[in-house]
């Protein structure tokens, strides 16, 4: 449905639906879209505003119009979704996706938010070093991803390094070493910097994992925050009946 007071036309609201549909396979490649008078009675608007979603969506590639035949969808999914174990570290499954390789946009050593020095443990006027990183797959896009670390590791976690290899295995071979995380899953909206880096729609679903590293002695040294698009990253989740009973 559409949000009348939202600062988004309808029409793009529309459009953003259906074509997250499209991109989901909800509406997969060769099925029929509503027609302009079937998108004008379910959302309650003008057949010229559903005329223009349905052009919208052609002229981006998404369908094609045909007289006498209705919108069809063109639309095919350009690489297979990643599916990735959520018991397994984030950035070692990304290692893993075939095709995947990782640009690295920022390094550098600054004050952390409150909520990253409070994670961390640091003490006050302590500096974090941050990588922002955006992981692609086939050329496209598909993670933005934060992590912040103690600014002693600044030598560790460089430009050259995370091109090599990902930052948990960076750290690994450092001497620094992940006993257990904490690993938090939930949904995002893109805001303009994420839609830019992702090549998405601003508002668009993303999926959100935060995780905290740990040593063997309890001290959290990483912390980070990744977004992925929801059209091409998936979380699969292995239940076994204990599992389920206790559900």
């Amino acid at each position: 449905m559409v949000d009348r007071g939202a600062a988004v036309p309808l029409y793009h609201q529309i459009y953003l639906q259906l074509r997250d549909e499209i991109l989901s396979g909800e509406r997969p490649f060769g099925s029929l879209l509503p027609t302009e008078q079937d998108l004008s009675e379910t959302y309650g608007v003008s057949r010229i505003t559903a005329r223009r979603v349905l052009n919208d969506l052609a002229e981006h590639h998404f369908v094609q119009r045909k007289r006498r035949i209705g919108t069809c969808v063109t639309f095919r999914t350009p690489a297979k979704p990643i599916e990735a174990n959520i018991d397994q570290a984030v950035d070692s499954l990304m290692a893993l996706g075939q095709g995947t390789v990782v640009n690295v946009i920022e390094v550098a050593v600054e004050t952390p938010p409150l909520t990253v020095a409070k994670a961390l443990k640091l003490e006050e006027g302590e500096k974090v070093v941050r990588a922002v990183r955006v992981r692609c797959l086939d050329g496209e896009p598909l993670g933005y991803v934060v992590s912040y670390a103690p600014a002693r590791l600044e030598k560790v976690i460089t430009q050259t390094a995370l091109v090599r290899a990902p930052l948990l295995r960076i750290l690994d071979d450092a001497g620094y070493h992940a006993a257990h995380a904490e690993q938090t899953i939930g949904a995002h909206q893109a805001d303009t910097v994420l839609a830019e880096a992702l090549s998405i729609e601003p508002r668009a679903a993303l999926l959100r994992i935060t995780r905290l590293v740990f040593d063997a002695q309890e001290v959290p040294f990483l912390l980070t925050h990744a977004h992925y698009r929801s059209d091409r990253f998936h979380i699969r989740m292995d239940l076994n009946l204990p599992k389920l009973a206790k559900g």
